[in-house]
């Protein structure tokens, strides 16, 4: 607004800046949140806030109790700015000052209302209301619904789309209702459902009412009974217009009843109030209205069927033919006379209503600006959020310069994306250049825009060289150290008692698999360091990038730097792997102490709430067996047990350890059904998943041989054996009390199977002279004979082979239609 760089260079007051005013205060203030501010006394002033805030509470002083609770969130911000707040703590702290503010909110208002609303009383808004009677249409028309929201979180979008078109669907399809195709288009201000060829009202509908049989109706003489007076006088009708239906070859009496459709207004009416009503998302909230909950408010409602106003109300919300479009237009709110050509109405109010179409518009343009400047535009991980953050995209070519290219790219690019959801430019060889694209929404004037996304850009960066020289003059050992001042989580210990243990279970872990490697080693020693930095206090997406990078400008090896990087990965699903051996341990020993610990102490995930991040980390476990199968010695189980092997922890319970397993394996299977493998295969390998690589190997083995019809008829074979076996039978036998031919040609096909046969492909090689043999055996034989020696051995005969295939795959599980 005043044309300045800087923020100490704008106008205070007359004649004053506002640094000749405040810069030595905010340099002092930065001193104190960054460098000189007591851990220990702040740990002990927030624990002190937060007692008193209690205090309060308990005292019924709703006033002083917020106070406090405010005093312990700027407590908690100086210890965040001074890198002494892990991730659990974090989750913890937010926790308990959340409750805290939610029990001051409650207080207050039981005490305005025990002091009888000193200042007046608002109103609930008045419940919107429908109309006794709803119109008619005369033909198949467009329904066009509009649910207007204030800008809803880019990923909330999407899921908003999905969530009502799917909920309008399955309405549609309970009613009688013809309709044609459906199809829902979103922004962050609105989720807009359109459905063609909307019939005009429902059919009628006959229902049979089916009543006593006609014998129990009436005797003999043909006169009612009680029962029959009894179901007439029920449906209201004489018993004279009983009808009779037979079912089943039985004769009843019954009613036919005839259901009249209703207009399409009026179903529809209902039908898309419900839909509202229920609409949630991840996180919910009660804005202006107390009844409607959404992450979002609701603000407007919007439903024609044709040019036919459809009546839709839902608490205080009541549907209008009107629309908003964007705040800075001259007429912000418009008259919507048809549903017809709604999505060109909008467009020519300069709104996009569908995201394929804004994607397409940010795409091409950002193209030709960065073509302009002899670059390419770098989408991943950023084009879908921005896609979603704006109704109409207007493209923005902006640049920062080039003395910040002595950063990192990945610092740079980090800033950009999570940050400022601006979109990198780079050189056809891959270097990145000193522009970006921003993404404004609708008609603006392109070069204040680009001013002032240039300026903060140059802010973050400034911050960023910043933390980039402290850090290159801080040794990695003081980095390290640093760690002691992180607590990981009660009864875990500190940041850097976690790595400690990460370093020590590496090295367990490549004991386990026959690796001896100094890289790792070192790696081990400096695991997690970077967390100690001030870029990744600062930009926590960051660690493993910037351990790379100080370890390679200290001087250590590429190995051990790259080992440092590939500790961190994957950091999400999809992400990269580790490429090394040393960098997959470590990746491994990071996320058993993790899963290990947290579930030790009960910090499992519980339903959708994951703030510890477990379910990425099982996930990462599996993904990284997978991908090394030269480490399939490491299993699920012997690396939370090994993990349990560091100072200070106790051995996991068998259930806590059963459980924790259970939940790694539960991730390989969804991963293989997103795959699109089939279910049958899945079930059927998931015993194995405790070693992933080994399932893999087992479940492309079970591809491969589905369509062998030999195999098909092995498993049949093994499939009759597996049924007829009780639990609990040992597979043992006598051979000598095994008589007939067909029962001794199955032993002596049993015995030429050797007892070591390991992975499915070389089982079924072995296994496939037992078919015949098997079929033969329930053929000629009778397993449950009277003799009890007779009998117990050829159940002990057919647990034997049970018990050979077993450990192969869950043939239960695999069924046997195979093909």
């Amino acid at each position: 607004l005043q044309g300045v760089d800087h923020f100490k260079d704008i106008a205070y007051a007359p004649g004053i800046s506002y640094g000749e005013a405040f810069g030595q205060a905010e340099y002092e203030m930065s001193r104190y949140y960054l460098d000189d501010a007591d851990v220990e006394a702040n740990k002990r002033l927030f624990e002190e806030y937060a007692s008193e805030a209690r205090r309060m509470l308990d005292a019924r002083l709703p006033v002083p109790a917020h106070n406090y609770v405010l005093k312990c969130s700027h407590t908690f911000n100086v210890l965040d700015a001074r890198g002494a707040i892990s991730t659990t703590e974090r989750a913890r702290a937010f926790g308990r000052m959340r409750g805290l503010a939610r029990e001051v909110a409650g207080l207050w208002a039981a005490r305005r209302e025990e002091l009888g609303h000193p200042l007046g009383l608002a109103q609930a808004p008045a419940a919107a209301t429908l109309p006794e009677t709803f119109a008619e249409v005369t033909a198949p028309s467009t329904l066009l619904f509009e649910i207007g929201t204030e800008e809803l979180p880019p990923a909330e979008v999407t899921r908003t789309v999905e969530a009502v078109g799917k909920a309008v669907a399955d309405k549609l399809g309970a009613t009688r209702l013809a309709h044609g195709a459906i199809e829902v288009h979103g922004t962050p201000r609105r989720v807009v459902v359109l459905v063609s060829d909307v019939a005009p009202r429902e059919p009628d509908a006959e229902k049979t009412v089916r009543g006593p049989r006609v014998s129990a109706a009436f005797d003999a003489d043909g006169n009612p009974t009680k029962a029959g007076q009894g179901f007439a006088r029920g449906q209201g009708v004489d018993v004279g217009a009983l009808g009779r239906v037979t079912e089943n070859g039985v004769e009843h009496v019954a009613l036919v009843r005839t259901d009249p459709g209703r207009g399409a207004v009026e179903v529809l009416s209902g039908l898309l109030g419900e839909v509202v009503a229920e609409l949630r998302a991840e996180k919910n909230m009660k804005w202006n209205d107390p009844k409607l909950s959404f992450t979002r408010p609701i603000r407007w409602l919007l439903a024609l069927l044709g040019t036919t106003p459809v009546p839709v109300a839902v608490s205080s919300l009541a549907a209008e033919p009107k629309t908003r479009v964007h705040r800075t237009a001259d007429v912000p709110v418009v008259e919507v006379s048809t549903a017809d050509g709604y999505l060109e109405f909008l467009a020519g109010h300069g709104i996009d209503a569908s995201a394929g179409v804004r994607r397409e518009a940010i795409v091409a343009r950002a193209e030709e600006l960065a073509a302009s400047v002899g670059g390419v535009v770098e989408f991943d991980g950023v084009l879908d959020e921005v896609t979603n953050l704006v109704e109409r995209p207007t493209p923005i070519l902006g640049s920062f310069d080039e003395r910040y290219l002595e950063l990192p790219a990945q610092i740079l690019t980090t800033v950009m994306r999570k940050h400022q959801r601006y979109l990198p430019v780079r050189a056809q060889d891959g270097s990145l250049l000193p522009h970006f694209v921003a993404v404004a929404n609708g008609e603006v004037d392109a070069d204040l825009v680009r001013a002032g996304n240039e300026a903060v850009l140059r802010a973050r960066y400034e911050d960023a060289a910043f933390f980039w020289r402290a850090d290159l003059r801080t040794p990695l050992s003081d980095m390290k150290a640093g760690l002691e001042k992180l607590t990981f989580a009660d009864k875990l210990g500190s940041m850097a008692d976690r790595a400690d243990r990460i370093a020590a279970l590496a090295g367990r872990l490549a004991e386990l698999v026959g690796v001896a490697d100094d890289a790792l080693a070192r790696a081990g020693e400096l695991a997690k360091f970077d967390l100690g930095s001030q870029m990744v206090i600062e930009l926590s997406s960051l660690a493993g990038v910037m351990a790379r990078e100080y370890a390679e400008r200290a001087g250590e090896t590429p190995e051990v730097a790259r080992a440092l990087y590939e500790m961190e990965l994957p950091r999400s699903a999809g992400d990269a792997l580790p490429s090394s051996t040393p960098g997959a341990l470590l990746s491994l020993a990071d996320r058993f102490d993790l899963l290990s610990g947290l579930f030790g102490i009960g910090a499992s995930p519980s339903g959708s709430s994951d703030p510890f991040g477990l379910r990425r980390a099982a996930l990462g476990v599996v993904s990284v067996l997978r991908a090394f199968p030269d480490l399939k010695d490491i299993t699920v189980s012997k690396g939370l047990f090994l993990a349990r092997r560091g100072p200070g922890l106790g051995d996991l319970p068998k259930s806590t350890l059963d459980t924790a397993i259970e939940f790694a394996v539960r991730r390989y299977e969804q991963q293989l059904l997103d795959a699109g493998h089939d279910h049958r295969f899945v079930n059927a390998v998931l015993p194995l998943a405790n070693a992933p690589a080994v399932a893999d190997r087992t479940l492309a083995e079970l591809t491969a041989l589905a369509g062998d019809p030999d195999f098909a008829a092995l498993v049949a074979a093994l499939q009759r054996v597996r049924r007829i076996v009780p639990l609990g039978t040992v597979g043992e036998y006598d051979p000598q009390a095994l008589a007939e031919p067909a029962e001794v040609a199955l032993h002596k096909a049993l015995a030429d199977v050797p007892g070591d046969v390991t992975g499915l492909a070389a089982f079924v090689a072995a296994a496939s002279g037992l078919t015949a043999p098997i079929n033969t055996f329930f053929d000629e034989v009778l397993v449950m004979a009277e003799d009890e020696d007779v009998r117990r051995a050829r159940l002990g005969l057919l647990a034997a082979i049970r018990d050979l295939a077993a450990p192969v795959l869950d043939w239960q599980e695999l069924g046997t239609a195979l093909g």
